[in-house]
């Protein structure tokens, strides 16, 4: 905050190391700024509770004070949340309600002081900052892109449980609060301020000055409203009323219940609790609301999903601290890409509107680099009609992209991304061509799913500056990247690839050069797995099904529809030749290429994709039909015989099972590695943790029991691998 804005006349400043200070306006008005030392962000600790009490105990000295308003020293961030390692640090449901209802009474002392309290919002204002303001009487935020709101505990497998399950529902209705909790999403400025979420949206400059004129003008008027610290609302529309009453409420969760169940598959308790949770507040009243919330939260924290859904959490934000070497990145300015297709499109997409890079294109046509620059123009565009962006930022935006033929602008870029066919030939020819047309310093990454990086560097001049960066598709929405380098890949060039990653607002991965990489190779003996089921009979969609219901976000068999069936199975015969016979393709898919089947990208595959009409509705989602033809092509006679958990065993065990191979063949770092990657770049379960923490779950020994009973059933690509057997016979657990 600027020096000017605050015209102090008297400071109670607490010493360095506090996280509040108090400051009074000469026009009577108080400022707190929350501003936690030595972070990057403001997060609520417990022990803040104390100081935040003082502080307002001290605010009440001041004679003639008209209110106070809440701001952030941080420069863009009001407060992120709750700290997630106070709650990981709680060892029982008893300690972790007691937690919730520490929170409960700081929010309450600011819900009802007996002068207006007005929060200023820019930047992250979630969880337990959301919650915060809340309990204020107003609430102003900036017009800013940096500017969220939210409460994503759920994506936690947590609820908010400082009151904000009572309060929003209060403020905003019940539907639209239900949306936002149960869902987590973020709100920008202006969609907080159309759902009344916050009193108003104004442009940074003048945020502390309008925050202030609510504290003035509520100074008079809001005694009669500071005791539950809801601001006074327009009257109800007419389905806001029709839900005041009882059977409205009763058809409302009854209807959130079935979408949630339709939505979680019953995987994840913490929505049905904050169903439960907020009812409870809306039929009982406030205090039993808070009580419900406060023991729901204690429940919650204890359960399995929280703390494995709590590791992805660590482990994503300790990978976003880590350069993946023992160097420093070189300075990143401009990238260049080759291919102008899905995937060059999408890595260029990433690369300048979250990286703010330039981003220079070269295709062998005009066709493909008006593609490439279609690709983000229609991301943009799509912005720009949901009032998310300005015509101008977009423009701004795509001045940051340009296309050549040739490699006229290349000279100066740091890092260039191949994304061309899967050919090493020619992806060989284009490390040469980079070499003899950019500088001396930059680095060649080839965006491979399946070729090795060695065998394409072993044309450079400088091998030590390629390496490989594996996204996957679409690019814009997928977080992962794998960073492949190979043995004479120098650690700079580890860390600068790492970074342009991160930049592109993605979670990298350092994975061994080995056919497959990680994700990949995982993947394969799944989907295979999946063939063999239909091999023997078993429906198509009765398959995908059984995923789905185990946790994966699509089934395999959709899922290779989705990627390309020739893209997808393309690997295959490199991780045989590798890695041996467990990697063998099911028939079935050799048939299905003949038959000129790719999937989705030409219209036929195992699903069909021609009459609409016949689509029908499962889970909540509209799903695809089987295309019956493929039953006459592959001479089965589908008929369900294998139950679902059986289905979902086989094709997971198979999964776990190569995990670990690649944890003891290096390819993978740690096992937090192989966690991030699977659920990340495949949708593993993620209320399982991933492959690593689900087996320390179900047992090592256990899950090498599976193995031989279905090694004797199936055949020896069932064998569990040799450091599988280790960890049972010495018990041991892959986290501790």
């Amino acid at each position: 905050m600027a020096q000017a804005e605050q015209e102090t006349v008297m400071s109670m400043a607490q010493p360095k190391q506090s996280v509040f200070d108090f400051s009074v306006r000469d026009d009577k008005v108080g400022v707190i700024t929350i501003d936690v030392p030595g972070e990057k962000v403001n997060t609520l600790k417990a022990e803040f509770v104390e100081q935040f009490l003082k502080m307002f105990e001290k605010a009440q000295q001041v004679s003639g004070l008209k209110g106070l308003v809440i701001v952030s020293g941080k420069p863009d961030s009001f407060i992120a949340g709750a700290d997630i390692s106070m709650i990981a640090a709680c060892q029982t449901q008893e300690e972790a309600t007691a937690l919730a209802e520490k929170g409960q009474k700081l929010f309450a002392q600011i819900a009802n002081y007996p002068l207006p309290v007005v929060a200023a919002i820019h930047g992250a204002c979630l969880g337990g900052g959301l919650e915060l303001a809340l309990a204020c009487h107003a609430r102003i935020c900036s017009l800013d892109d940096k500017t969220r709101l939210g409460l994503p505990e759920v994506q936690l497998g947590l609820l908010p449980g400082s009151g904000g399950t009572q309060r929003l529902p209060r403020l905003i209705g019940v539907s639209a609060a239900l949306d936002m909790i149960l869902t987590g999403r973020q709100l920008r400025a202006k969609q907080a301020q159309r759902l009344g979420v916050v009193d108003d949206a104004v442009p940074l400059p003048i945020l502390l000055d309008v925050a202030v004129q609510y504290v003035k003008k509520g100074h008079d008027v809001k005694k009669g409203n500071a005791k539950t610290g809801i601001a006074k609302r327009k009257p109800l529309a007419w389905s806001q009323r029709m839900l005041a009453s009882a059977l409205g409420r009763s058809l409302l969760f009854r209807a959130a219940h079935q979408k949630t169940q339709a939505k979680t598959h019953g995987h994840y308790p913490a929505p049905e609790k904050i169903l439960n949770v907020i009812r409870t507040g809306l039929e009982k009243g406030l205090d039993k609301g808070f009580q419900a919330e406060a023991r729901a939260f204690g429940e919650l924290a204890m359960s399995q999903e929280s703390v494995a859904l709590r590791s992805l959490f660590f482990a994503s934000t300790a990978l976003k601290n880590e350069t993946g070497s023992s160097e420093q990145p070189a300075e990143i300015k401009q990238v260049g890409i080759l291919g102008g297709g899905l995937m060059g499109g999408g890595i260029a997409n990433v690369t300048m509107t979250r990286g703010n890079l330039t981003v220079r294109i070269k295709d062998i046509n005009e066709k493909g680099i008006n593609q490439a620059l279609k690709y983000t123009w229609d991301i943009l565009s799509k912005r720009v009609k949901q009032r998310r962006l300005k015509s101008s930022e977009r423009s701004q935006q795509m001045s940051l992209l340009t296309g050549t033929t040739d490699y006229s602008g290349f000279k100066q870029a740091d890092i260039v991304v191949e994304a061309v066919f899967e050919d090493l030939v020619l992806k060989r020819k284009m490390v040469s061509e980079i070499e003899e047309n950019t500088k001396p310093e930059t680095i060649f990454a080839s965006n491979t799913s399946s070729l090795p990086i060695h065998k394409i560097a072993e044309v450079a001049t400088r091998p030590e500056q390629v390496i490989g960066l594996h996204y996957f598709s679409p690019v814009d929405k997928m977080p992962l990247v794998e960073v492949i380098p190979h043995a004479g890949t120098s650690e700079k060039t580890i860390a600068t690839a790492v970074a342009l990653a991160k930049k592109q607002g993605k979670t990298a991965i350092v994975v061994g050069d080995k056919a497959g990489f990680y994700v990949n190779r995982i993947l394969t003996p799944y989907i295979n797995e999946a063939g063999y089921c239909v091999l023997e009979g078993e429906p198509i969609d009765h398959i995908d099904k059984a995923l789905v219901n185990f946790g994966f976000p699509i089934g395999p068999i959709n899922l290779l529809d989705e990627v390309g069936i020739d893209v997808g199975t393309k690997i295959i015969p490199i991780l045989v030749e590798q890695l041996g016979n467990r990697f063998a393709a099911p028939e079935i898919l050799d048939a299905v290429l003949k038959d000129d089947r790719k999937g989705k990208k030409n219209g036929r595959g195992f699903y069909s994709y021609t009459n609409k009409k016949r689509s029908f509705w499962f889970f909540g989602k509209k799903s695809k039909e089987v295309d019956a033809s493929i039953y006459t092509l592959l001479k089965i006679k589908p008929a369900i015989k294998i139950l679902p958990a059986d289905i979902a065993r086989r094709c997971v065990m198979l999964m776990l099972n190569e995990a670990v191979r690649c944890l003891d063949e290096g390819i993978i770092r740690s096992p937090r590695d192989g966690d991030i990657g699977a659920v990340f770049g495949i949708g593993f379960p993620p209320f399982l943790g991933g492959p690593f923490r689900y087996i320390d779950k179900l047992g090592s020994d256990k899950v090498v029991e599976i193995l031989r009973r279905l090694e004797q059933q199936h055949g020896e690509r069932f064998t569990p691998c040799a450091g599988l057997i280790q960890m049972a016979e010495q018990k041991k657990t892959f986290y501790s």
